[in-house]
């Protein structure tokens, strides 16, 4: 899979790779917010400091994390994978290329947040290295009130200690 960082013409190729992988969502209580975003909204997170790669593989857009930069770390959101091509790693090195990104960038600090009732996606992030660090009841873009937890890791170069 080729890693490009995203420009802000990217964004209706975001936002395609993006509903695609959370339309399992659609059923979901409360339903994902992904599914809400727009074009608009993702140009609108880029101008504003987000930032994305997407994933390629034969030319075609598969796989995309969204993301900002802050005084300590990486937060990471929307994580996507297109529904054909799950399970095959692709989430994986997504988020090794985040996380190189973020030690280049003197960020020694990984964070997402993920639903808790979805154990699945809990099970990659702890695979990974990633622990638990909070629990809440949070709003989502929508309004609707669910339990996510916060899951944090830290980051060294390969025989660094921080």
């Amino acid at each position: 899979m080729e890693l490009v960082l995203a420009e802000i013409k990217d964004a209706p190729i975001i936002h395609k790779v993006m509903i695609q992988a959370f339309q399992e969502y659609e059923t979901a209580t409360p339903p994902s917010s992904a599914l809400s975003e727009t074009v608009e909204s993702i140009e609108q997170g880029i101008q504003a400091g987000e930032q994305a790669f997407i994933g390629y593989m034969e030319r075609e857009p598969v796989a995309m994390v969204r993301f900002k930069l802050s005084t300590q770390g990486i937060y990471f959101f929307r994580l996507s994978v297109i529904p054909e091509r799950q399970g095959q790693g692709l989430a994986k090195v997504l988020l090794a290329k985040l996380e190189q990104f973020a030690l280049t960038n003197g960020k020694t600090i990984s964070q997402c947040k993920v639903r808790l009732n979805v154990p699945r996606n809990i099970k990659l992030y702890r695979s990974l290295g990633y622990a638990v660090t909070n629990k809440e009841m949070a709003e989502n873009r929508n309004g609707s009130s669910l339990a996510i937890v916060t899951m944090e890791k830290r980051l060294t170069n390969e025989g660094e200690f921080i």
